[in-house]
Formats: structure tokens, C-alpha cells, sequence
């Protein structure tokens, strides 16, 4: 098999959830250039709406479904949809995340708790029920979850967040090894700090950068390309024999 092949997602079903933007959006254009018949998902159906009017320029298969991760009914429907469509699921992106708080972890109110906690780790947790009788009836199939370097080191300011990751981490991990008699890989990937909206406050404050970046190995934040390129390759049969893993793309942050 050559290596167009072995990277080829032609034919292939994928879902992708906080898709209309950042690492998301990157997922959706690398997957509709690969074959694939994209489904993506997030909150607003304007802005996905505008996301896949420019991949179909581009030549892409791609659906947009707006879903509220968190909400049960409205993932059903997203699933229901996209097998209406497209007659099954074979690859899964949990990509969507909240954080609606930033502080010491003591002072984090009970609703951001349950909000993180909800779209971090219920919502990944029933929507892979949901996709998992589909993929074994398929043969098999792909879940990548994309989790944080802060599910292994608390990051300052975030550590229910952090907590929320290191459950998406486990919950990876039980499910490829629950799973992998029918045929579905469960990864994750744990991004360290990328440039996107959901990291700007980070990055924006030239003298917070430097100070998260000046002692990595590789000194400079990471990019959406990087992070979807990983998922490229975890969703495609050139990791077919990779299962459970948690893989960072951080710069060297977590040696």
C-alpha cells in the first residue's frame, strides 16, 4: 500500500464536534482533502454553514449539523442525521470543550464544574455509545479524543479543566480496551499551548507567551496544522495499530 493510500480516508464517515473554528476547523479541512464525507458539528449553524460553503469550494463532501455538545437529544440527532446521510459513521473527532473558569480551583463555582464536566467528559462518554454499535457494524472504525497536556500536569488557573482531561485521558483508554475486539481504535490527543480563540488569552500578552514558551525545546507555540495533522493520521489506517494511546503535541512541554 503506498502512502496516499495508507492515508486516504476516501469513503470514509467522520464526525467532528467543535468543529466551525481552530483545531476543529483544521480537522474538517484535512479530512475532506483526504476522502472523507465530513460531518461537522458546534453551537452557532451560521458559522458552520460558512466553514463548509468554503471546503465544498474546495472540492470537500462535508454536511454541517449544528448540535449543542451536552445536550443528549441534540447528539442523538447529529448521529441520526449523519447516518441518514451518509449510512453509517466510521471515524469520530470529540473535539468540543468548555471552560467557562479560570481561578484557583477552591473558588470554582459548582456550575462551572458541572459545565466543564459535562462537555468535557459526559458529552465525549455518550456520544462514543452512540457511534460505538455503528462502527463494530461497519467493521470497525476510529475515535480521537482531543484532550490536553493538562490532563498530566494542572495547568495554574485551570484545574477542573485539567481534571476534565485527565477523565478524557481514562475514559480513552477504557474504551480501546473495552473496544478493540470490535475493530475501533480509541486515541487521544493531548495539545500543549496552540494558537486558537480558546487559548488567547495565553498568547496574546507577548510577556505570558514568552514565559510559556522560552524553556520548551521547540520555543514557540504549536499551530492548528500540527494538531490536525496527528489526527490525520490516527483517524487513517497508518495508525491501525495504535489503540489507547495518548499522544502530545506540545513542543516538549510535558518532558
Amino acid at each position: 500500500m503506498s502512502a496516499n493510500q495508507i492515508f486516504s480516508l476516501q469513503g470514509k464517515v467522520a464526525i467532528i464536534t467543535g468543529a466551525s473554528k481552530g483545531i476543529g476547523e483544521q480537522i474538517a479541512r484535512y479530512f475532506a482533502q483526504m476522502g472523507a464525507k465530513v460531518v461537522i458539528s458546534s453551537r452557532k449553524q451560521a458559522d458552520l454553514d460558512e466553514l463548509a460553503a468554503e471546503i465544498r469550494q474546495e472540492g470537500g463532501e462535508i454536511t454541517a449539523i449544528e448540535a449543542r455538545m451536552g445536550d443528549e437529544a441534540q447528539t442523538q440527532n447529529l448521529i441520526q442525521k449523519t447516518v441518514e446521510i451518509y449510512g453509517g459513521i466510521d471515524i469520530l473527532v470529540n473535539n468540543a470543550a468548555a471552560n467557562p473558569y479560570f481561578g484557583p480551583t477552591v473558588d470554582c463555582p459548582d456550575s462551572a464544574f458541572d459545565k466543564i464536566m459535562d462537555i468535557n467528559v459526559k458529552s465525549p462518554f455518550q456520544i462514543c455509545k452512540m457511534v460505538h454499535p455503528l462502527m463494530k457494524q461497519r467493521g470497525g472504525g476510529s475515535i480521537i479524543n482531543i484532550s490536553s497536556i493538562a490532563g498530566d500536569t494542572p495547568d495554574p488557573g485551570l484545574g477542573i479543566y485539567s481534571v476534565s482531561k485527565a477523565a478524557m485521558n481514562m475514559l480513552t483508554k477504557v474504551f480501546a480496551k473495552e473496544w478493540g475486539s470490535d475493530g475501533i481504535r480509541v486515541n487521544a490527543v493531548a495539545p500543549g499551548l496552540i494558537k486558537t480563540k480558546f487559548s488567547q488569552a495565553l498568547w496574546q500578552d507577548e510577556k505570558i507567551l514568552n514565559h510559556f514558551t522560552k524553556r520548551l525545546p521547540i520555543a514557540r507555540m504549536g499551530t492548528v496544522e500540527e494538531v490536525a495533522s496527528l489526527v490525520l493520521y490516527l483517524a487513517s489506517d497508518a495508525s491501525g495499530y495504535c489503540t489507547g494511546g495518548v499522544y502530545t503535541v506540545d513542543g516538549g512541554t510535558t518532558i
